[in-house]
């Protein structure tokens, strides 16, 4: 064979060779600076930080506000930070312990506060801007307690993909003066959750845990019975193994959503659900065959007895 005949041979190979090696070199670049960005938002939320002299955080124990909390600790020091969790019937127990336990592994300074959204009718009725009442209990006592305490700001962790949310909580916070720096900061979910992975903490893949509250459609009352109702289910569901999903509060039937990967194994363990979730006290069980999804509150069900064959 020719020698030129050769080289056109080998052309495609090394054509398509050096073609890979481009694209993963692409990559590569590509996701270094992603991750320059995201390490720029953080430098500035450390910087913003440091502009506020002290704060009070609002403290969940989710991802947001672990990371925050522990941020502003290392950026501020521990005396010029308090982080503060707001404890009622709609708080789940299950948060409160992470709290606890990230707020003495990092040295938080953190302070447990009763508060009382459950006696005010304008929560308890369940409207569309139910958090907004709650909210402003919460950050109505977090202000007071800043200004006694003589620090400087009151923050909370709302994050910038928060801003592209309906969140009257929100409207509550801007009222009362209370700033959002990883919204400031541009900081999204996904960046919080990679920079609360490379400073340890425990949070970092945790799933989200918003009030039990979240669990009642719109327009159902909120009752202690019925949080209590919410929180005994998903410890029992909790305890079977599932990690990322919801028991929603439809009167005497409970509606189960899990993650869409797991929904093959709630099939399998239909009766060992429904028989955990009736401990709760509910007379029905019903799975999501579309699985768990945020903002899945009020959208239309489809639903399936859990147990074949009942209605």
């Amino acid at each position: 064979m020719p020698d030129d005949a050769v080289g056109r041979a080998c052309c495609p190979m090394t054509t398509g060779l050096a073609c890979v090696a481009s694209k993963e070199r692409q990559r590569e670049e590509r996701e270094r600076g992603m991750a320059e960005a995201v390490h720029e938002r953080f430098d500035a939320l450390v910087a913003l930080l440091r502009g506020v002299g002290s704060a009070c955080i609002g403290y969940s124990g989710g991802v947001d506000s672990v990371f925050l909390a522990r941020v502003a600790v290392d950026a501020l020091g521990p005396d010029r930070v308090l982080a503060v969790t707001g404890l009622s019937e709609a708080y789940p127990q299950v948060q409160r312990n992470v709290a606890r336990e990230c707020a003495g592994r990092f040295g938080i300074p953190h302070l447990e506060i009763q508060t009382d959204e459950l006696s005010d009718p304008s929560y308890t009725a369940n409207p569309r801007n139910r958090c907004y009442h709650c909210k402003t209990e919460l950050w109505g006592k977090l202000t007071a307690l800043a200004a006694e305490r003589g620090l400087a700001a009151v923050l909370d962790g709302s994050n910038a993909d928060d801003a592209r949310d309906v969140r009257p909580g929100m409207v509550a916070a801007r009222e009362l003066g209370v700033r959002s720096p990883l919204l400031e900061a541009g900081l999204t979910k996904a960046d919080i959750r990679a920079l609360s992975r490379e400073l340890g903490l425990p949070t970092w893949d945790q799933p989200s845990s918003p009030c039990l509250s979240s669990r009642l459609p719109y327009g159902l009352a909120v009752t202690t019975e019925r949080l209590r109702q919410v929180e005994r289910a998903e410890s029992e569901v909790r305890a079977l193994g599932f990690r990322e999903f919801r028991v929603r509060h439809h009167g005497d039937a409970a509606r189960i959503e899990v993650a869409p990967a797991d929904l093959p194994r709630a099939f399998r363990s239909a009766s060992t659900i429904e028989a955990a979730v009736h401990r709760a006290g509910f007379s029905r069980v019903l799975l999501d065959v579309e699985g768990y999804r945020s903002g899945a509150l009020n959208e239309p069900l489809q639903l399936v007895s859990l147990t074949a064959g009942k209605r």
